[in-house]
């Protein structure tokens, strides 16, 4: 999986999960007997209670395969009054985001509004130039597919010590911050490698991509998410916050060890915060059903046509993690066991979530941890889920 700048220790490396995947040696799948919804997740429940008792205050989650819906939730959802996880709770999405960017994208290409291989000076002239960088070099599938070489703004010791860290985060967290502010940080920064020379994440290619899906649909991005997918799909719990603060309930805390270096112990309450700080990229709320709901939808090919769905499925090899590939807005990872899922996993302050599902979006998987830390503990939940027969012969 990608490696991606977090809210604690510079990186929670998601990369681990990906490697210990695939060191993973369990039973290969075997077909499922019909049985009621809740049965034949044991093991994954007995991941999620694990990944608990480890430290994880809370986790919600749900299953969806042949025999129906699965739905758990444990843990705690507010540290302060010991409320339990529920299992329809709303949550920060984080970079899950990204896959709405790509598949509005990918629709405006669809109508003929765009091309994947344009530039991104053709669309927004002038934004990205200086210190090396060039739009007139990168084209919109590079930035979907992080082959753009920009500079990732999260990778900024400035940006993320003002926003993200320690007590800059608690000054800053009702602030609104400009959209192109984050754009200008990585600018000020020489690209990382030549356009498409290679794979390197970056959280700036997908502010720059919802800016474009601003000037080619002439309305904000939020607008053409909600009447392109949250709408057609019935997404009730998906949507943006704009610069709101709060996430709609029901919902339950978030947490983050914002001061991890000098205090390793301490957790706060990182919930509240102004969702323009993580416009385009990491912005979206919604909850694990609606997350399965809209993969199991892309998958289908009920949102792109044949053509749009390839390109989304068409993967770089990352470099530093080659058992994971990255399409456009989406991940490919095949587990230790054999079995290959398309995933995408998301992170922001206080939250960590991950989609996972299969090729034909028929077994499908999504879970959400109400806080930032412990990223190894995905592995064992999605080896339960996919790779674990124990509880399904």
């Amino acid at each position: 999986m990608t490696t991606r700048r977090r809210s604690r220790a510079g990186v929670v490396a998601l990369a681990s999960v990906a490697m210990a995947a695939t060191a993973f040696t369990g039973p290969a799948q075997t077909s499922r007997d019909t049985r009621p919804a809740a049965a034949g997740h044991e093991a994954t429940q007995r991941a999620i209670d694990a990944a608990v008792a480890a430290g994880i205050p809370g986790v919600t989650a749900e299953a969806r395969d042949a025999d129906g819906v699965w739905k758990t939730a444990a843990g705690v959802g507010d540290l302060r009054t010991d409320a339990a996880r529920g299992k329809n709770d709303r949550f920060r999405v984080g970079h899950i985001t990204s896959t709405f960017v790509a598949t509005v994208l990918l629709q405006m290409e669809a109508e003929k509004k765009l091309s994947l291989d344009d530039t991104v000076e053709r669309h927004l002239p002038g934004l990205v130039t200086g210190n090396g960088n060039d739009g007139r070099a990168i084209t919109v599938r590079q930035l979907l597919n992080h082959t753009s070489g920009l500079f990732d703004y999260f990778a900024d010791t400035d940006y993320v010590e003002t926003y993200v860290f320690g007590d800059g985060f608690l000054r800053h967290r009702y602030d609104t911050v400009p959209h192109g502010e984050r754009v200008e940080v990585a600018l000020s920064h020489a690209p990382v490698f030549a356009p498409g020379s290679r794979h390197g994440y970056s959280n700036t290619n997908e502010i720059v991509a919802a800016l474009i899906i601003e000037k080619v649909g002439g309305r904000r991005y939020e607008d053409e998410v909600r009447t392109r997918i949250i709408e057609p799909l019935g997404l009730k719990a998906t949507s943006s916050p704009g610069n709101g603060v709060h996430v709609p309930r029901p919902s339950s805390r978030a947490y983050s060890k914002l001061f991890f270096m000098t205090q390793p112990d301490r957790i706060d309450d990182v919930t509240e915060m102004n969702g323009s700080q993580t416009w385009g990229n990491s912005d979206i709320i919604s909850s694990a059903a609606d997350l399965n709901r809209f993969y199991g939808a892309l998958m289908r090919g009920k949102l792109l046509p044949p053509r749009q769905l390839e390109a989304l499925k068409t993967t770089v090899v990352n470099p530093d993690f080659p058992a994971s590939s990255h399409g456009l807005g989406i991940e490919r990872l095949t587990l230790g066991c054999g079995i290959t899922i398309w995933y995408r996993d998301g992170g922001t302050v206080g939250w960590l979530s991950l989609v996972a599902l299969t090729e034909d979006g028929r077994h499908q998987l999504t879970f959400n941890f109400n806080s930032d830390w412990r990223a190894d503990d995905i592995v064992p939940i999605l080896n339960a889920e996919y790779c674990d027969t124990s509880s399904r012969s």
